[in-house]
């Protein structure tokens, strides 16, 4: 493992091109005579980091392990991938190509991090925007190490550069209880939110105190830190700097970048090879159906399950913008077959290019985690108003008079119909403690014997690393 962590990490200290890492001289030596100087620099640096933490989105290998991993959704292709199939049908093996993917996509993303973290304190130039900067590198950090420990345990921490072969080997890559992998990520998070200015950052794609709070609020959640949650969470309500938007729609569809609701978010711009593959991947794999310019075909490769459009209560309006049960076809006749609205940009050219902005983080999100965590207080009456926040967005009427059992699965059903295709079921469940129950009743109500055992709750340490350094990398129980 050491020696591919080593390419990784040596990689990140670099500028962000292939082109100025080559003409390094030794090639693994950091070249700090000519970057790493000024604002410019940083500035440039960061923005690196950004476009590698877009890469667990962009290549939607997040997307395979948290929605096709799960009820929401199934594979429609009928020749899928070995990796496609795994996802679909809870048979992960450490050789997969999604979860190698997401593994090394957060591990550069930290390391490119790091190189801004260790090396900004000593640069010259204004002290807010050196703070700004650092804050913003810290979240990104923190953000890929969550996504990581939620998914696989035990990892590597990294907090440092290497500029030598001699120092990578001499560095601890051993994996880490998951328990010192959150004290980091908490850690990072505090530091982030007093460097970053309280003013809201008009460009969502980029971190303000804020969006480090509702992340703050969603770690806390997960570590079922419940008072902590509880007060982050309504910080960001406080200050109302988000606000549900009117219509759902616009939420998912062209133009839908720096609204209202959004804390946190993936832009895509077609024609410059920075679209998203999503129109591709959530619609159907018919080659006569005439939903996009020029007829062209989708892959089906995540789409919605019967058992997701179920759940959809009569007179949500949510269901009509998030999934179709029939394609129209060339002739205008239907035919049936489910497939995904939500980030499909159906004025593309090229279905692997679209331009509909992803949003990681939302308010609809914050106000779905504050009602959890007042209920699992044990105040369900003060849970149930943010609750009836966004059902009321969806023209649904307001639930009253529940129990803390009973809203439990309210909530549930609401973030399942909520975010579908946001990448968030897999972790609700696995939150929750319901993963295997509801996984388990799904296949068995498809009649298939397809079985999520305890082990399986996260995924296997990519197999790449297990083989690199055996003695110091342990694969995950059960696989």
């Amino acid at each position: 493992m050491k020696k591919k962590l080593f390419f990784l990490l040596i990689l990140a200290t670099t500028v962000t091109s292939c082109k100025d890492f080559l003409a390094l001289s030794p090639e693994y030596q950091i070249s700090d005579q000519t970057f790493y100087k000024n604002q410019n620099d940083f500035e440039t640096a960061l923005v690196g980091v950004y476009s590698t933490f877009r890469g667990l989105f962009s290549s939607s290998t997040v997307l395979y392990m948290t929605e096709l991993a799960t009820d929401n959704t199934e594979i429609q292709w009928s020749s899928p991938s070995t990796n496609e199939m795994q996802m679909d049908q809870n048979a992960v093996t450490s050789t997969n190509g999604f979860i190698q993917g997401v593994w090394s996509t957060c591990l550069y993303t930290i390391s490119r991090s790091n190189a801004i973290i260790n090396r900004i304190d000593g640069a010259n130039f204004d002290p807010a925007t050196k703070d700004r900067i650092k804050g913003e590198a810290k979240f990104l950090r923190a953000y890929s190490y969550f996504y990581l420990v939620r998914l696989f345990g035990n990892v590597p921490l990294i907090d440092q550069e290497f500029s030598s072969p001699a120092q990578v080997a001499a560095a601890d890559l051993s994996l880490k209880p998951s328990a010192q992998v959150y004290e980091v990520i908490l850690k990072d998070l505090t530091e982030a939110e007093t460097l970053l200015p309280a003013a809201l950052n008009t460009d969502r794609t980029k971190a303000s105190r804020s969006t480090v709070k509702a992340v703050l609020g969603k770690v806390y959640l997960t570590l079922k830190n419940y008072d902590q949650a509880a007060t982050k969470l309504k910080e960001v309500i406080d200050a109302k700097q988000y606000s549900l938007v009117a219509d759902y729609k616009t939420l998912f569809t062209n133009g839908n970048n720096n609204l209202s609701e959004s804390i946190f978010e993936i832009e895509y711009v077609s024609g410059r090879s920075m679209g998203n593959n999503y129109s591709s991947l959530f619609t159907p794999a018919i080659t006569s159906m005439a939903i996009f310019p020029n007829n062209l075909q989708g892959s089906g490769r995540i789409v919605p399950t019967k058992d997701l459009i179920r759940a959809y209560e009569p007179g949500d309006a949510r269901k009509a913008v998030s999934v179709s049960d029939s394609v129209t076809l060339i002739g205008g006749k239907k035919s049936y077959s489910p497939y995904g609205l939500k980030f499909v940009d159906f004025k593309a050219i090229d279905l692997s290019d679209g331009s509909v902005t992803f949003t990681v983080l939302r308010y609809a999100d914050v106000l779905l985690m504050y009602a959890e965590v007042l209920n699992e207080q044990g105040k369900p009456a003060d849970a149930l108003p943010y609750l009836n926040q966004v059902r009321k967005r969806a023209n649904l009427p307001d639930l009253s008079g529940l129990s803390q059992a009973a809203l439990r699965l309210a909530i549930e059903k609401e973030r399942r119909v909520e975010f579908l295709f946001e990448g968030q079921r897999w972790f609700d469940l696995v939150r929750t403690g319901r993963a295997q129950a509801v996984l388990n009743a799904h296949y068995a109500s498809l009649n298939l014997s397809f079985k999520v055992d305890d082990f399986e709750l996260i995924f296997p340490i990519p197999q790449n690393e297990v083989d690199l350094n055996p003695a110091m990398v342990k694969q995950n129980p059960g696989y």
